[in-house]
This record gives structure tokens, C-alpha cells and sequence, in this order.
């Protein structure tokens, strides 16, 4: 009898705080634990997520109050994060995503979030409307174990 492969869903909406981007890494981690993902394709995700929400914080709301969606999905061995802000957006996305651009260089701001997210994760959009928000979707392969665990 074949298997089949179900779609698993789950939301979490946390205030723009600085505190909640290591619950933001821990819920993520935790759902892309149920595709037995190795250590390493774990703290891939962390990364990316920490890098996504500090984004919200930071640039999205300005440091200041704000709502940041967190949704993640798992189907066919693959996750899928969707990172939401609806705060300030990004004039040029293309520039956004070069490395070392940052508007907040004067803050000790790299400039490497998306740089980051796009290294860690196997694909990574950006989709923002200055006025409107951003929305970040990353995508990630957990891939088959080569040490026979799992």
C-alpha cells in the first residue's frame, strides 16, 4: 500500500522584539525536525530565520511595534518558511540583497541577511512594498541521511 506524503502547516505571529527571534529559530527548527534534517541543514535554518525576522525588526519596523509572521510548511521533504512584516518595505530589492548593503550602517549593520539566508537556504524571494511590508520565502531540501541514522 502506498504512502502518502502529507502536507503539514503551522503559524506563529510574535511581536517585532529582539527576544523573539530565538523563539522564531526554535519553533522553525523544531517543525523542520519532523523531515529528520541532519544538525548542520538545522542550524541552516536557525541562521536564515534569526537573519529574516532581525530583518523585520530592524528594518521593517525600525526597532518599533510591530506584528512579524512566521509560517511553515513541510511537503515532499521540504520546507517552506514565509517571514512577514507589514512595515516600512524595500525600495530596491535588487540592492537589498547585494552584500554589504545596508541603510543602517551607522547601527553596526552588515549588510549580509540576505546574503546569509540565500547561502544557507536552497532557495530564497523577496517580495516588499515600500509602505506595505515584506515578505521573505526560503525553501529547504532535508536530504537523506548518509549515515544510515534516522
Amino acid at each position: 500500500m502506498e504512502q502518502r506524503e502529507e502536507r503539514e502547516k503551522m503559524t506563529l505571529i510574535l511581536e517585532s522584539r529582539s527576544s523573539n527571534e530565538k523563539l522564531a529559530r526554535v519553533v522553525a527548527a523544531a517543525f523542520f525536525s519532523r523531515l529528520d534534517p541532519t544538525l548542520e541543514e538545522v542550524e541552516d535554518v536557525k541562521t536564515a530565520v534569526s537573519e529574516a525576522v532581525t530583518n523585520c525588526i530592524i528594518h521593517g519596523y525600525g526597532g518599533g511595534p510591530g506584528e512579524i509572521t512566521l509560517e511553515a510548511e513541510l511537503e515532499a521533504g521540504e520546507l517552506t518558511l514565509r517571514i512577514r512584516d507589514r512595515g516600512a518595505g524595500i525600495e530596491n530589492v535588487a540592492q537589498a540583497r547585494e552584500p554589504l548593503f545596508t541603510t543602517k550602517a551607522g547601527e553596526g549593520r552588515s549588510g549580509m541577511g540576505f546574503c546569509f539566508m540565500e547561502a544557507f537556504m536552497d532557495r530564497v524571494e523577496v517580495d516588499s512594498r515600500p509602505g506595505e511590508g515584506t515578505v521573505v520565502t526560503m525553501k529547504k531540501k532535508s536530504r537523506e541521511r548518509q549515515d544510515g541514522v534516522g
